[in-house]
């Protein structure tokens, strides 16, 4: 179980990288772009703090 925890937390914490970069190259949108990353990377720290504790 934690290995798959650690997959998905990985797996979203690179698109929440892959969202930054994607901000500032997209002509619409940007601010809510850059917000999903933020947020990505949020859950992607998230998963291994609360599910992970043991």
């Amino acid at each position: 179980m934690h290995i798959v925890a650690f997959i998905a937390a990985f797996a979203i914490f690179v698109l929440g990288l892959w969202l930054f970069g994607l901000a500032f190259s997209v002509t619409s949108l940007m601010g809510p772009t850059f917000i999903a990353g933020i947020l990505c990377v949020s859950l992607s720290m998230a998963i291994p703090f609360h599910l992970l504790r043991d």
